[in-house]
């Protein structure tokens, strides 16, 4: 089973986030011989595997191979992968680009939020695993993002609570549709089809196969979608769809209509 984000021992994960890296990443003073490597290198380490291989090459071993010290030394510098995984989340978190919002609508404001989330989950889907919206690791990265992105929804009369649930709402229709569109290239891949490719060999066939007495709108509608996307999914389609629908629902509660 997977971990998530704040599975670790909260008071190690938090001194690793905060405390004891300092602000060059360098381990803690201690006794005995210098360290030949610091945490943000062993966090470095676990990334480019993570974006390399996937979730699963991220082990405590692989990670001390890759930085050049023993399997049990890396111990001395995260407790554990779920530690581990939490300062990873943090650190991509804290290198998205935040540029300060300037005269943009909310609607503007959310919809480049959603699509600056889109394109981290995108180029680094392994996030769309372990980053729990409900138990974020709470770093200098998670603060940074949550604090620009909360900034998106100024002015929009929202409460405090109603603003928080309202960029959940949208960070949570982000990670859905990622995770969706990444089962749908893992289905590509193993299939060794396209998903047009599988459209057009299975479209015939359900025509034939299905009674239109019996099932009127899964065959019209499904038929309609299908010739529309070229598939019976589609990525760019549902994203679209879907955030329009996702913001919409927000200008009713916000009661501008769009910014």
């Amino acid at each position: 089973m997977t971990a998530h984000t704040g599975s670790g021992e909260p008071s190690r994960t938090l001194a690793l986030l905060w405390g004891e890296p300092g602000a060059d990443g360098a381990a803690p003073r201690r006794k005995g011989p210098v360290r030949s490597v610091t945490v943000a290198q062993v966090v470095d380490a676990a990334l480019a595997l993570a974006d390399a291989e996937g979730l699963a090459a991220v082990t405590m071993r692989a990670v001390a191979e890759r930085v050049g010290i023993s399997a049990m030394s890396v111990y001395t510098y995260v407790p554990g992968k779920p530690e581990l995984l939490d300062l990873m989340v943090d650190a991509r978190y804290a290198r998205m680009a935040r540029a300060p919002w300037a005269g943009e609508t909310w609607r503007e404001r959310l919809t480049a939020v959603a699509l600056a989330n889109r394109a981290l989950l995108t180029e680094h889907p392994w996030l769309t695993e372990v980053a729990a919206l409900s138990r974020p690791p709470l770093g200098p990265g998670v603060l940074a993002k949550y604090e620009h992105e909360l900034a998106a929804l100024d002015d929009t009369g929202l409460s405090d609570v109603d603003t928080d649930a309202a960029l959940i709402f949208v960070l949570g229709f982000v990670q859905a549709h990622c995770r969706a569109a990444h089962d749908a290239a893992r289905v590509g891949t193993d299939s060794a089809l396209s998903d047009a490719e599988w459209w057009a060999a299975n479209q015939p066939l359900l025509a034939q196969a299905f009674d239109p007495q019996t099932y009127p709108r899964a065959v019209r509608i499904g038929a309609a979608a299908g010739a529309a996307q070229g598939s019976a999914w589609s990525a760019d389609r549902a994203w679209e769809f879907g955030l329009a629908r996702t913001l919409d629902g927000l200008a009713a509660l916000i009661g501008d209509g769009g910014g």
